[in-house]
């Protein structure tokens, strides 16, 4: 797998089921690429091994006066030199592609993922945890594939070379052979030790970087209320938590790395010493005391990859099991696929957990008691488990939106949540969605009542041509009011044309008159289509055919708006805003049941429809 190939067209599926198992499946995945990597690094490491070969024999060559000799080991360093360069090139260059395909497979397989689950994901997964495995913990799983070639390659070679001594100079050959394992075996206690510290300034980093995600997220309201140095106070705290776990977690690394230096300079003087005296006893040659010194200084080489291995190893195991955390989110239990034959999803619309149904073709208001309540039974209604994965699925035509692929139930079911993203781009390209082609941008636009809006955006064309559809809107459209960006979003969800669209709050940011002319809009340009609409607005309840009224997660009431208002005292507190004692008391009674706030409320939608009739 090359960059250029990037990204891939299927990046598998992972083993989730730890994180040693996922980097393993990794590994796996890019055997090539490892192969090739381990190869290069041998040449590259045998070149460099072989250099104080070469340099024995021109060192005997001089001391034997022999030209020929010396002129041979000339030319054999000119050809590791050679070697040496291109080995070491090529290593490069295939490590980091390993690097980088291993990183760009983990962050698709994020991204896939987070597509998947949608709104449902952060309710499982906080944002700063997402964030933080999404950037750090990916580049750290790629720094351990990265590394992991590079080991093998040194393992290899210095396994070889061990070999090698041993057989040109027994004596001095099984003293680096045993000296080099104890190396290796030295830092093993320290591990354990490192990985801890490792991972607790880990967990700070995430905790540090969810406390700024959150407060950039409510910095506006931050502002509102003088939160600011609050919450700047309390990130500067997490971030000196962070500081001052990284130094501590430095120490161990520092003093492995100490013991890195220090034990193979003890070998390397044992050599030496030992060395000398078999030299002065006659029973070696200066050439082969100065090969053996630096074949034993050239493994100091290898046994860094060892401690670089063990440090990636300590750092991306943790980060590989959040990463497989998040991938085994799955967006229902599993279920059995049901064999449809291509047909199109269409029909009713039910939820066997809530009761609530909605009649195919026709405006479904819902009003719950609890308003998170109406964001999780939103996100049910588009096929996610809404944090109740063992709740019944959802059923549109009586086929469970569980056991259909995820493209054919989004394609279905369209799910508006309360706070819709406005990408940064023109309209032009807001509102060039996948769609049926039948809903235009112009009646989506007029539907939605953005006629100030267009107005707006054509003032602010950065051209002469005044095209608002060519207006820049800024990132999550920040240059536009809270009711713009409100409107702008039902725009682009009525353009789509789904055959079920459901909008929670749509009119929440809008006065209103605009919102019974929303209202209308939406009626019509949706005629003969299913939504559902989650709000508590008198002015869309009396316009739609049907309304639903649920309590702790289940349906009580359905009917006519003006029927349950007379009907149900706990719905005409919801609406009317009313306590529930007030809604419940003496004078909410059934046979007083029309004074009071229900004359108020009927009384303030005839002056709507009257107002709404002159203009």
């Amino acid at each position: 797998m090359q960059i250029r190939d990037l990204p891939y067209t299927d990046p598998g599926r992972p083993d989730v089921r730890s994180g040693p198992r996922f980097l393993l499946w990794l590994g796996r995945k890019q055997v090539a690429g490892q192969v090739k990597a381990m190869l290069w690094g041998v040449l590259h490491m045998a070149a460099v091994a072989l250099l104080p070969v070469v340099l024995g024999i021109a060192v005997q060559a001089v001391v034997d006066r022999s030209g020929g000799r010396l002129a041979l080991a000339g030319g054999l360093m000119v050809l590791l030199g050679t070697l040496i360069a291109l080995g070491d090139t090529m290593l490069h260059r295939v490590a980091v592609t390993n690097w980088i395909t291993a990183a760009a497979r983990v962050q698709q397989l994020l991204a896939r993922r987070t597509a998947e689950l949608g709104a449902t994901l952060t309710r499982r997964v906080a944002a700063g945890e997402i964030v933080a495995v999404s950037t750090g913990d990916v580049e750290k799983i790629g720094w351990f594939v990265e590394a992991f070639s590079r080991f093998l390659s040194a393992a290899l070679t210095t396994v070889a070379v061990c070999v090698a001594l041993v057989i040109y100079q027994p004596t001095l050959g099984v003293v680096t052979a045993i000296g080099v394992p104890v190396l290796v075996l030295a830092v093993l206690p320290l591990l354990p030790h490192a990985t801890k510290r490792a991972d607790d300034q880990r967990d700070k980093a995430g905790r540090a970087t969810e406390l700024a995600s959150d407060t950039v997220a409510g910095l506006r309201v931050l502002r509102g209320i003088g939160g600011e140095e609050l919450f700047l106070t309390r990130y500067r705290r997490a971030s000196q938590e962070v500081r001052k776990a990284a130094v501590h977690s430095a120490r161990m690394w520092a003093l492995i790395a100490a013991v890195q230096v220090l034990l193979p300079g003890l070998l390397l003087i044992a050599v030496v010493w030992y060395g000398v005296g078999l030299v002065q006893e006659g029973r070696i040659g200066v050439g082969e005391l100065v090969t053996v010194y630096g074949t034993v200084t050239f493994l100091l080489f290898p046994l860094r990859q060892f401690e670089e291995i063990a440090m990636a190893y300590s750092f991306s195991r943790p980060s590989a099991a959040r990463a497989a955390r998040v991938l085994a989110l799955r967006r229902t239990v599993p279920a059995a696929k049901a064999a449809r034959a291509g047909k199109a999803l269409s029909g009713d619309l039910h939820d066997p957990a809530s009761g609530l149904h909605a009649p195919a073709g026709r405006l479904t208001a819902v009003v719950c008691g609890d308003p998170d309540a109406a964001g999780r039974l939103a996100e049910r209604l588009g096929g996610h488990a809404a944090g109740a994965p063992e709740a019944p699925s959802v059923l549109l035509g009586g086929v469970a939106l569980d056991e259909v692929p995820l493209d054919e139930a989004r394609t279905a079911v369209l799910v508006q949540d309360k706070d819709p993203v406005l990408l940064s781009g023109t309209l032009a390209e807001l509102l060039d969605v996948p769609s049926s082609g039948e809903v235009g941008a112009d009646a989506a636009l007029k539907a939605a009542q953005c006629g100030d809006v267009l107005a707006a955006l054509a003032q602010a064309s950065a051209d002469d041509s005044g095209d608002p559809m060519r207006t820049r809107i800024t990132e999550r459209g920040r240059s536009l009011s809270g009711g713009q960006r409100q409107r702008l979003a039902l725009a682009r969800s009525l353009v789509t044309d789904p055959e079920v669209l459901v909008l929670d709050e749509p009119t929440s940011a809008v006065d209103s008159h605009t919102e019974a002319r929303i209202a209308d809009g939406l009626k019509e340009l949706r005629e003969g289509r299913t939504t559902v609409v989650f709000s508590s607005s008198p002015l869309l309840l009396d316009r739609a055919d049907r309304v639903v009224f649920t309590r702790e997660d289940r349906v009580v009431a359905v009917g006519r708006h003006r029927e349950l208002l007379r009907d149900a005292p706990a719905y005409r507190a919801v609406v009317t805003r009313e306590t529930d004692e007030e809604g419940a008391g003496p004078a909410r009674s059934a046979a007083g049941a029309d004074t009071g706030a229900l004359d108020t409320e009927l009384t303030r939608l005839e002056k709507t429809e009257q107002i709404e009739e002159s203009a």
